[in-house]
């Protein structure tokens, strides 16, 4: 097939590559679940602040959207761990890649929302509600540019194009782990 991955030049087996893979996601996801625990500790002790109940019916509505969204968020960073955990010994390293990196996508897409409505409450709070909005849109439009838009310029201009380098002649092409069916 035209889209099929192909080994790349590290002469790593399918397994070390998934093994290697693995690493570098869990290496990620302590970079993230560290902010995002920062994040939700934060929103939990804003409830028992003096200040809380001053809050708006708006105000109190980002308040528990954006801490319903640190928890899913944090849910999803973790959950490569209880997945790697439940499949443990199990010949599953290749799926536990795959199916762990779409959890860590999904918990960083998670993860934008989140930080903006955390933005937003404080900011209007301390400076009112166009200046949060602001703010707070602010904060969803940085992260959507350095999470999304700025691996794909880079991709681009390091003349990634999606797939892997051919093997050099003689070597048998391979499935990457993502698409490796067990």
């Amino acid at each position: 097939m035209a889209d099929e991955r192909t080994r790349p030049a590290r002469n790593e087996t399918p397994l070390e590559r998934a093994d290697r893979n693995f690493s570098e996601l869990l290496q990620e996801l302590r970079v993230t679940q560290t902010g995002v625990q920062i994040l939700f500790a934060f929103l939990l002790t804003l409830a028992f602040t003096p200040r809380f109940p001053d809050l708006d019916s708006v105000q109190r509505a980002t308040y528990v959207t954006t801490l319903l969204l640190a928890v899913l968020a944090a849910a999803l960073f973790t959950a490569p761990a209880a997945l790697h955990r439940s499949l443990f010994q199990q010949n599953a390293k290749p799926a536990i890649v795959q199916v762990s990196s779409r959890l860590a996508t999904a918990g960083l897409i998670v993860l934008m929302p989140a930080l903006a409505g955390s933005v937003l409450l404080v900011v209007d709070v301390t400076l009112g509600r166009a200046a949060g909005i602001v703010a707070g849109a602010g904060t969803f439009l940085a992260c959507l540019t350095l999470w999304a838009v700025l691996p794909k310029l880079v991709g681009r201009s390091a003349g990634n194009t999606g797939t892997t380098p051919t093997p050099p002649p003689g070597e048998t092409p391979v499935r990457a782990p993502a698409d490796h069916r067990t």
